[in-house]
């Protein structure tokens, strides 16, 4: 495995039995977490590049930004871990593969900015054809090409949870019509079993919930054959909501569009069709990317593990998948 420098203490208390042991990756997580309660010992460490990093006394892990989730030795060497705290929204490569007794958070709220502003700055870029005058300046052509606007676009919103109202409220201002989607009809929203009779009105469908066994496919041939002519498919969730196989025909065939942050498989290997579409703005999942994300993310961490040591219930626990 590869190797990384030695776990360093960031803060220390007095070993006792109420001393909590914290793991973390990055250098300025001290400085981000805001203070923390005396007995907490916060150590800078990635057991899962290396081997040799001693996580034997570690409660408290938050692993690496876009981790694969653990391996049972990598388990194995913590037995006193009691939570997981993720900094990435996404926790579909870690449910199923936590035990019970861990108990997993996801980032919700870490990247609900970006991600949104990724969202709609696809959109206004598609729409506006800025794909086709990045090809045609890396080419050195003068190419002019009519876009359209945003007013009066039927705009479907699958996925009502925290991203998906911040893309409805930056939306908002365009005079966009919105429609939202949950995996339950709740007032204001429909439930997913109403997509069949939503789509057909949709011009701009956007994908931002997160995987699970029920959403792996969704985005399938009759999903897909279900949207108008000359709609535009947008997806800032996971790679395997959409069926891609069935996600190339459409595209190759010009009937659809697509702005797509993730991919199946990803990365997008060399030679895939997808890279010579002109009907496809593609983003190497950088949705999240942004400078001033490591302030936010260990916000949260520092609030779970005020939480976590006065006895209070943690928030953005994942249960059902997500």
């Amino acid at each position: 495995m590869t190797q990384s420098r030695p776990a360093t203490t960031l803060k220390s208390a007095p070993l006792g039995s109420g001393l909590v042991q914290v793991s973390v990756v990055h250098e300025q997580a001290a400085a981000l977490m805001g203070e923390l309660p005396a007995g907490v010992e916060v150590i800078v460490a990635n057991p899962e590049a290396s081997d040799d990093v001693d996580v034997s006394g570690v409660d408290f892990w938050v692993p690496q930004f876009l981790s694969r989730g653990p391996e049972p030795a990598l388990l194995a060497r913590m037995p006193k871990l009691k939570v997981i705290q993720l900094i990435t929204a996404g926790a579909d490569t870690w449910v199923r593969r936590v035990p019970n007794a861990i108990t997993l958070c996801d980032g919700r709220g870490i990247h609900t900015v970006p991600t949104s502003e990724w969202t709609v700055t696809a959109i206004l870029s598609y729409l506006h054809d800025f794909p086709h005058f990045a090809r045609a300046q890396a080419r050195g052509e003068w190419s002019r090409r009519v876009g359209e606007t945003l007013p009066g676009k039927r705009v479907l919103i699958v996925g009502a949870g925290d991203i998906g109202e911040a893309v409805a409220a930056r939306l908002t201002p365009f005079g966009v019509t919105l429609t939202r989607v949950a995996r339950r009809a709740r007032p204001g929203v429909h439930g997913v079993d109403e997509l069949p009779a939503l789509l057909p009105h949709a011009d701009i469908v956007v994908i931002i919930v997160p995987l699970t066994p029920e959403t792996t496919g969704l985005v399938d041939r009759e999903f897909l054959a279900a949207m108008p002519d000359g709609a535009l498919l947008v997806n800032a969730a996971r790679g395997p909501i959409v069926d891609s196989d069935a996600l190339t025909v459409e595209l190759t065939s010009g009937r659809l569009n697509a702005a797509l942050d993730v991919t199946d498989p990803e990365p997008l290997p060399p030679g895939h069709p997808w890279w010579e579409l002109p009907n496809l703005l593609l983003t190497p999942h950088i949705g999240g990317a942004v400078r001033d994300v490591l302030p936010r993310a260990y916000a949260l961490v520092g609030d779970q593990i005020r939480r976590y040591t006065a006895g209070e219930p943690l928030i953005n626990v994942v249960t059902e998948g997500y």
